[in-house]
């Protein structure tokens, strides 16, 4: 029960839904709140179906390209860390109120913000080390990603809650953990890899 609990809460702060929360509202905010419902649900269950895919073929892909699992664990540390870093460290060059009128559809909401190159890289190491307990998996994934569901279905409340500053030190906070995270992910390779 310990390691779901750890798994699910690896897999939220790896998702970022309240990091992702002022990306979601920006690039939706000119469709009617009926239709941003709609387009929301939509691009979640893409985001599952994309995960839950990946955690099939992730040990697949892992033997395809002859990889080890330490070499995933340190690579997908060291992406966690540059994005972890950029969470904490937002480029001020980007501009967060771009106007989009065209209907977002697959990407930026599903891949990369929820389906992104950390998650996928934590989803194949948890695959290869849960091979034996892959519905305790399935599991974990399924309830990391419907608390982000409902985290994301309501947006305009959280934000109209905490505000842009209390947002903003939220995806901080969460950056902070995260670059914890991927260390030990990086240390753990490290130690499996010198043991070889």
């Amino acid at each position: 029960m310990k390691k779901i609990i750890s798994e699910i809460i690896l897999m939220i702060l790896v998702m970022d839904p309240i990091g992702n929360l002022p990306v979601f509202i920006s690039l939706l905010k000119n469709f009617k709140p009926i239709r941003r419902k709609i387009i929301l649900i939509r691009e979640m269950f893409i985001s599952l179906l994309l995960m839950i895919l990946f955690l099939f073929i992730g040990e697949h892909i892992l033997n395809l390209l002859n990889l080890k699992p330490e070499t995933i664990s340190i690579s997908g540390g060291l992406i966690l860390l540059f994005i972890s870093i950029k969470m904490i460290f937002p480029d001020s060059k980007i501009n967060d109120n771009k106007i989009i009128y065209e209907e977002p559809f697959l990407i930026p909401l599903s891949i990369p913000l929820i389906v992104g190159p950390s998650l996928l890289a934590t989803i194949m190491i948890l695959s290869h080390n849960c091979h034996y307990h892959i519905l305790h998996l399935i599991f974990s994934l399924f309830i990391s990603w419907l608390i982000s569901f409902i985290i994301l279905m309501l947006s305009d409340t959280l934000l109209i809650f905490f505000g842009n500053k209390g947002i903003n030190i939220l995806e901080k906070l969460v950056g902070l953990i995260l670059i914890m995270l991927s260390i030990q992910m990086f240390l753990d390779g490290i130690k499996v890899w010198l043991k070889i």
